[in-house]
């Protein structure tokens, strides 16, 4: 079949690709030679889909049901495999095969569709429900259930990981957000109020977990073994309150709409900072500086109506 990428990935990678990528014009290919190596049968390419990889759903020469997940290098799919590899299944889903080099021992269950893997950036995952988000609930349940499958992956890192800190994402980050604020003049005192925050926040880090590290509803689908699987992880080793952070905006059109927004964001703040236990003021900081960033980042790109949406949100913490 044709493995023709949707539009929202183009779009995206469009975003961000470097000057000569050519990654979309390979995919094609790229992904034949993933499924033949497999013996997989192609059911279709999930869409929508992602903003950072091709999904297609497959099923093993077994029949099993699996999800065959191609990423640009610049995404970093081989992050995301040894992170998956190191939670084996506890609240995120499981890989079905071994990546290059060996990432790690895979979790329970996966034997189904196990292959030998020496294709960069190929993952062949565990099938949940790509349609059914944790999102589709009511608000309050949503949070309830996204947070309790947060909880599961704050685990310890591996001895020697090949994991990005929080320190070390931020200050690339930090960078990005200083060039935003010398261009634009009005959205200057929050990047300053952002990169104070941070500042603050690495200096006495309370700990080091594996943090999923782009965690939001969507990121959480519903699942057979368990209700709800994390997916999509771009892994990061630092403290829970920085995974959270991402949290707290999510359904953000909503609270901008709400005449009550701001005050049910600090509530929702203090209600998930309770729940899980993690300092109300740390969450609170990191949720104003990834605001902000993502905030400059969406303005850079020209998506100007998320440029505004998550800049008002951050001028209400």
């Amino acid at each position: 079949m044709a493995f023709e990428p949707p539009r929202r990935l183009v779009r995206a990678l469009g975003e961000t690709a470097p000057d000569g990528d050519d990654w979309l014009a390979k995919l094609p290919e790229v992904a034949e030679r993933a499924v033949a190596r497999r013996e997989l049968a192609v059911e279709r390419v999930q869409v929508p889909g992602g903003r950072s990889s091709l999904v297609v759903l497959v099923r093993t020469a077994e029949g099993v049901p699996a999800v065959l997940k191609l990423a640009p290098r610049r995404a970093r799919p081989e992050s995301e495999r040894a992170a998956l590899a190191h939670w084996g299944g506890r609240g995120a889903v499981q890989l079905r095969d071994m990546g290059a080099g060996g990432a790690g021992a895979v979790g329970a269950g996966a034997g189904a569709g196990a292959a030998e893997v020496t294709d960069e950036g190929v993952l062949l995952l565990e099938r949940l429900h790509p349609d059914v988000s944790v999102r589709s609930l009511p608000e309050a349940k949503a949070l309830l259930e996204a947070a309790g499958t947060l909880r599961r992956l704050w685990v310890e890192p591996p001895t020697s990981h090949p994991f990005e800190t929080v320190a070390e994402r931020t200050g690339r980050q930090a960078e990005a957000m200083r060039a935003g604020a010398a261009a634009d003049a009005e959205i200057a005192p929050l990047v300053d109020a952002a990169l104070a925050a941070r500042a603050e926040l690495l200096a006495e880090p309370p700990e080091r977990r594996l943090l999923h590290g782009t965690f939001r509803q969507s990121k959480v689908l519903a699942g057979d073994r368990m209700p709800w699987l994390a997916v999509g992880p771009d892994p990061v080793v630092g403290e829970s309150a920085f995974d959270l952070a991402r949290l707290v905006r999510d359904r953000v059109e909503d609270l901008i709409a709400q005449p009550s927004g701001a005050s049910t964001t600090r509530r929702r703040i203090k209600r998930l900072a309770e729940s899980l236990e993690v300092d109300q003021e740390r969450l609170r900081g990191w949720t104003l500086f990834r605001a902000v960033e993502s905030g400059v980042r969406a303005r850079r790109v020209g998506r100007e109506q998320d440029a505004e949406l998550l800049l008002e949100f951050a001028g209400w913490l």
